[in-house]
């Protein structure tokens, strides 16, 4: 256990453990890391690799009435994942002596075989002979058809003359002759190209059988791995990651599972008798490419790997409600409606439809104030910490007819928001292709190569003090646009005040749809609609 700089007061402590997925970090969090950070600044032979950028996580915790912290990494560090000051790994792999890194050995040895196969001389020569074989059986059988056309024509010409039978028989035997020539000239190619086909499918087999071999080993290896992780929780009950995926319907868990921060933490607690106070993690380096890193910034842990496994660990601790799921208590107003459509206020942190763990919503709020027989029907949505205006359709007709005006880009939406920092230019537009991060969902990410279309207006409304007021319309509807498109360094590289994915968290996320332009699908009427900005420049 590492000790902070002073002592610890027992009315510091929170009262709960911290729901991991969505938090705002406790201050003994953030006294912990601002010291591991200068213990990591310290160490110039991991300065290259920490300009790639790492997560890094803090543990509070309590053992015989002493608070301290203890603090990891994620994966490996410096090629090793065993470093003084960090808690080891659940299950230390790197081991030479261990069944992983020899099999690792083996299996690395047998795709040296492969790569040897594939590049091999013999396998090469057989390829290209192969291919210039082919393309001369293909030119000398072009050839022989030509000549076969020429005999034949010349027999047409002869048997145009009205020959008597004899030169007719004549004529019989030389076509039946050439015919029989072509067929066994086309055999003998034929058995040439086979015999040295043969020689190719034999070392292409060999190569499939060590492949097959080689995936065989891997998934072996993998599952025998991941039964080495045998993970605790609170309770004391102890479950391997291959129980924990599982159980959700994953035969194989993500490469990496286990090696994150978090579940390091709170293996090494449970098992050395330390209580579990309050976590956070934080990335220390350079973002990657396409997605959003601010160096020493909190952020909640991943879910694609470690959601199901601190799930089961954090079982026996009392841990805060997820934030998100939390009732809202601010009332839902409505802007506009008619016997066709309603324009509602959004409460931040209401759903726009029932999720999994919140039975309230703007759909819930909504059925309960206005039940129909085919409405109501939401036809946008707002991000849950979004506030703002949201269209409702009373009927499908009216539903249809709007989301057809969203998808032609004739609905004009505009927000605004709080930008953590200046743009370099008042207005412009952003052109930022988005896509799912698929290891880290629901954080979206840039993509060239994956992402779809996405494109934001912007303008400067007002600037004070590194914070911007600005106005958005976003001219496509991509899940977490203008999130992105503020934070990322391509973008304005001003993430939103309160955007816990992208940025620093904040009392809310200060991001607000204010103002709605569009014609009423039914009466044709110019709808323009705006409401007030709930925030400052001051805030």
């Amino acid at each position: 256990m590492n000790l902070f700089q002073r002592h610890i007061s027992p009315s510091e402590l929170p009262q709960q453990f911290t729901y991991p997925f969505c938090y705002t970090p406790h201050p003994l969090c953030i006294e912990a890391k601002e010291i591991v950070m200068k213990l990591i600044a310290s160490k110039t032979e991991w300065h290259n690799e920490l300009q790639q950028g790492k997560m890094f996580g803090v543990l509070v915790v309590e053992k015989n009435n002493q608070v301290g912290f203890l603090s990891a990494f994620s994966g490996n560090l410096n090629g090793k994942n065993q470093h003084d000051y960090f808690v080891p790994p659940v299950f230390d792999f790197m081991s030479p002596t261990d069944y992983f890194k020899i099999e690792e050995g083996n299996i690395s040895a047998i795709n040296k075989e492969i790569q040897d196969l594939q590049q091999g001389g013999e396998y090469q020569k057989l390829k290209l002979r192969i291919k210039q074989l082919s393309s001369d059986i293909e030119q000398q059988l072009s050839n022989k058809k030509e000549a076969l056309k020429k005999s034949k024509l010349q027999r047409d010409a002869i048997r145009q003359g009205h020959p008597n039978n004899e030169t007719l028989q004549k004529l019989i035997a030389e076509s039946q002759f050439e015919k029989a020539e072509f067929s066994r000239l086309k055999r003998l190619l034929s058995a040439k190209l086979e015999q040295e086909t043969s020689k190719l499918h034999s070392i292409e087999k060999l190569i499939e059988n060590k492949k097959n071999e080689c995936h065989q080993r891997s998934a072996a290896l993998q599952t025998w791995l991941f039964n080495q992780f045998q993970m605790l929780n609170a309770k004391g009950e102890t479950r391997s990651l291959n129980d924990i995926f599982n159980d959700i319907g994953i035969n194989l868990p993500p490469s990496g599972s286990g090696e994150c921060a978090a579940p390091k933490l709170l293996q090494y607690a449970y098992i050395n008798g330390y209580k579990p106070i309050a976590m956070a993690e934080f990335w220390y380096g350079n973002s990657p490419i396409g997605e959003i890193r601010t160096h020493g910034n909190f952020y909640p842990s991943c879910r694609h790997k470690c959601f199901p496994i601190l799930r089961f660990m954090l079982q026996g601790l009392d841990v805060e409600r997820n934030p998100l799921m939390q009732h809202i208590d601010a009332e839902l107003t409505i802007e506009y409606e008619d016997e066709y459509l309603m324009i509602v206020n959004k409460p931040a942190g209401l759903l726009s439809v029932p999720g999994k763990e919140s039975d309230d919503s703007v759909l819930d709020r909504i059925i309960a104030m206005r039940p129909t027989a085919s409405g109501p029907l939401i036809v946008h949505r707002l991000d849950q910490a979004t506030s703002g205006l949201l269209i409702i359709a009373k009927d499908k007709n009216t539903h249809a007819l709007l989301q057809q005006q969203f998808t032609n880009r004739l609905i004009h939406k505009h927000y605004a928001a709080l930008l953590d920092g200046v743009p370099l230019q008042a207005r412009g537009i952003i052109e930022l292709p988005l896509c799912p991060n698929i290891h880290d969902r629901p954080r979206q990410m840039v993509s060239k190569q994956f992402g779809k279309k996405a494109t934001t207006k912007y303008q400067v409304i007002s600037t004070l003090n590194q914070r911007t007021l600005i106005d958005f319309e976003p001219l496509t509807g991509r899940t977490h646009q203008l999130r992105i498109h503020s934070a990322h360094k391509l973008g304005l590289n001003c993430p939103i005040v309160g955007d816990n994915l992208y940025g620093t968290p904040n009392s809310r996320l200060f991001l607000h749809a204010y103002k709605l332009l569009f014609t009423h699908p039914i009466t044709l009427q110019l709808i323009d609609i705006e409401i007030n900005i709930p925030f400052g420049i001051n805030q």
